[in-house]
């Protein structure tokens, strides 16, 4: 059953022995906390999801249709430009409860006159967020309903609570050995992340693994990530001062719907679903 979280919010928990889910529907179909053995996995700025004038920063929003930031916010379809900000709406939009049981909640968010002005599409999206132990799987679903073959371009931006003090020993596995650093807009060699400067913003475009573990400093559970082998682009962004570091799976490099690089489509009438597992 739902409950009033913050800001009066409703909000739905999925639970499973030490492991607690909490997921607000109507931000975005916002996972606003995993907690596992009293260890919460995920950081959340509280006031950003109360104050519905604000994008929430925490928790893992959903980027979709586009994930990352179009150039000059703008794409091209059929010789006509559209107008979408960074990280498209479905983090914005409320989404609708479709199924609830204890350990599975499924939400729904399908085309309308305001999705379309921006991306004209029809289709239906489903999130179906299923937990078992301390493992949490997002399953995200997509019907193309429109006549026209559909550009997918989808990301999830977890952010993972890692405090400041601890962001000098976190780690994340990559074998990638280079990244578009998006502070400086240029290609870099990696060696290793360095999760201390004012500002890491790096996208790997040869991690070459569907997954990997973030280690989160002492005392602290690692966090073991998998998802489906059509995400291409891993993201790793955090901000200095701030306790959270967070490791993203796009399908496709940000532009990617202006560019038509490394984009996925779905035909008329048929479904494509991707899923990301997160284990605390």
């Amino acid at each position: 059953m739902p409950f009033q979280g913050l800001g009066g919010l409703e909000t739905y928990a999925l639970v499973d022995g030490e492991c607690r889910v909490e997921v607000i529907p109507s931000r975005g179909a916002l996972i606003s906390r995993m907690s596992v053995a009293g260890d919460e996995v995920l950081y959340l700025d509280e006031s950003t999801v109360v104050d519905p004038s604000k994008n929430v920063r925490g928790g893992i929003p959903v980027l979709f249709p586009t994930a990352g930031r179009l150039p000059g916010d703008t794409y091209p379809v059929e010789r006509q430009a559209y107008t979408m900000a960074q990280h498209g709406f479905a983090r914005k939009l409320p989404w609708e409860v479709r199924q609830v049981e204890k350990s599975l909640l499924v939400m729904g968010l399908s085309s309308s006159e305001e999705t379309l002005r921006q991306f004209p599409w029809r289709f239906d999206a489903q999130l179906a967020l299923s937990l078992e132990d301390s493992r949490l799987t997002i399953d995200f679903d997509l019907e193309n309903r429109d006549t026209r073959p559909l550009p997918l371009h989808l990301g999830f931006h977890p952010y993972f609570h890692v405090t400041q003090s601890a962001k000098a020993v976190a780690r994340v596995e990559s074998d990638a050995t280079h990244a578009w650093d998006n502070q400086r807009g240029l290609e870099i060699p990696i060696n290793g992340l360095d999760l201390t400067a004012p500002e890491v913003d790096l996208h790997l475009r040869d991690h070459s693994r569907p997954g990997t573990t973030l280690h989160r400093g002492p005392g602290r559970r690692p966090v073991h990530l998998t998802w489906s082998p059509e995400f291409q682009m891993l993201v790793i962004w955090t901000l200095q001062g701030r306790d959270f570091v967070c490791v993203e799976p796009w399908t496709a490099a940000a532009g990617a719907l202006a560019t038509g690089e490394g984009l996925l489509t779905v035909a008329p009438e048929e479904r494509l679903s991707l899923a990301f597992d997160i284990e605390g």
